[in-house]
């Protein structure tokens, strides 16, 4: 009965062993960030238009009529968003970064922010009409989330504008395999793709300009170690506890003698 009482105390131990509590510093989010310092600036972003931008764009003024030319009739294009089927006319930024608009022609808006994109407009507009009104909107801008969340997929953002914390949310957050130390984020601009690796487990990061996510952004988050060696060790997981557990009953019995 001794024996049998030491041998399951040791087997217990080892697999404590194995199987240590991981550190609460991996898991929480933005650690010690109601006693940090405060950062006084507004942190601003907005979207920066790119190729494949797909884009509406309505123009109005005080005389109704004198936009109608710049205004497509809508059933000339129909884009789905979330399953709603709407007329509404668009229009694709190209690889070379323009549109092109009615009356005006050929309009290069990749690379400008929506408000500079709305301005640029305007000023072209009002050649033709007074005191025109520019409502430009991106109606592709999506973002998505792979590895080790509980729902990856690519989410379409109605509001132009969505935190790292929003998109990890429409993911239904990550698994606790998570490596929250870690994250990446793949990030096109101007063609070049960027690779940055960010800590949300830092109160700090509310500061980076990772924080906001970009249209197409693809983040990526990685296994920490315990899913690592679980995906090693994999289906042999009950042999090997078994074997350990053999063990400890010869160490025991040797030792006894």
């Amino acid at each position: 009965m001794i024996l049998k009482f030491k041998t399951t105390a040791l087997f217990f131990v080892l697999f404590s062993v194995l199987v240590s509590c991981t550190s609460s510093s991996k898991i929480i989010y933005l650690q010690k960030a109601a006693t940090s310092n405060s950062n006084d600036e507004r942190i601003s972003y907005e979207p920066v238009l790119q190729s494949d931008d797909l884009l509406s764009i309505i123009v109005t003024a005080q005389n109704p009529e004198s936009t109608i030319p710049f205004n497509l009739p809508q059933i000339q294009g129909n884009y789905q968003i979330e399953n709603n089927q709407n007329s509404i006319t668009t229009y694709l930024i190209d690889n070379e970064g323009q549109i092109d608009f009615p009356v005006i022609g050929k309009v290069t808006l990749a690379g400008l922010p929506r408000r500079e994109a709305n301005k640029k407009l305007e000023t072209l507009v009002s050649d033709y009409i007074k005191n025109p009104v520019i409502n430009l909107r991106i109606l592709n801008f999506k973002i998505s989330v792979l590895g080790e969340v509980n729902r990856p997929g690519s989410f379409v953002i109605q509001s132009e504008r969505i935190t790292l914390f929003e998109a990890l949310a429409k993911a239904s957050d990550l698994t606790i395999y998570g490596l929250r130390s870690n994250i990446l984020i793949v990030r096109e601009t101007d063609g070049v793709k960027k690779y940055q690796h960010v800590d949300i487990t830092q109160s700090d990061f509310v500061n980076s300009p990772y924080y906001y996510l970009s249209q197409n952004d693809v983040v990526i988050v990685n296994p920490n170690k315990t899913k690592i060696n679980a995906a090693a060790v994999g289906p042999n997981t009950t042999v090997i506890l078994s074997s350990v557990s053999l063990l400890i009953t010869l160490a025991v019995l040797l030792f006894k003698k």
